[in-house]
């Protein structure tokens, strides 16, 4: 009974280990938890009619998704699909930084960051086609689903 116990807790030790280097490796791309920041503390605010995140950040959203488009990718990300959808988040978010500049309305602000959200799912989505992803956040992100 012991070895079969002992058995057990070694299992589940691999696997504890195994899903901890899976969560390690999927941090190893710091500026897409940086542009996720940004995102999270500037599109819920919007959620709730509070714009003022967005119009007074979208300058750094911008630069987080250009250094995003310029940083290197990790291995299991480099692909066509994972860049074309990042060069999708630098152009977005310059029309919405054009969008906000020329006065835009509320209506038209909520609509381009919430198609922006999307693509940035989109690119979270790329990255969980190589390993088995959930949604996560850090508590205290802001960002929740």
């Amino acid at each position: 009974m012991k070895k079969i116990a002992l058995l057990l807790l070694v299992g589940f030790g691999i696997t504890a280990l195994a899903n901890q280097a899976a969560a390690q490796n999927k941090q190893e791309w710091p500026e897409l938890k940086e542009f996720h920041k940004v995102m999270a503390q500037t599109f819920h605010p919007s959620e709730e009619g509070n714009l003022e995140p967005i119009k007074t950040r979208i300058g750094e959203m911008v630069e987080k998704a250009k250094a995003l488009q310029a940083s290197k990718f990790p291995a299991d990300y480099d692909n066509e699909k994972m860049k074309k959808a990042v060069n999708q988040l630098v152009t977005d978010s310059e029309k919405l930084q054009a969008s906000i500049k020329s006065g835009a309305s509320d209506k038209k602000i909520t609509k381009s960051l919430s198609g922006l959200h999307d693509v940035f799912h989109q690119v979270q989505g790329l990255c969980s086609t190589t390993e088995n992803h959930e949604h996560e956040h850090k508590e205290g992100d802001g960002h929740k689903h």
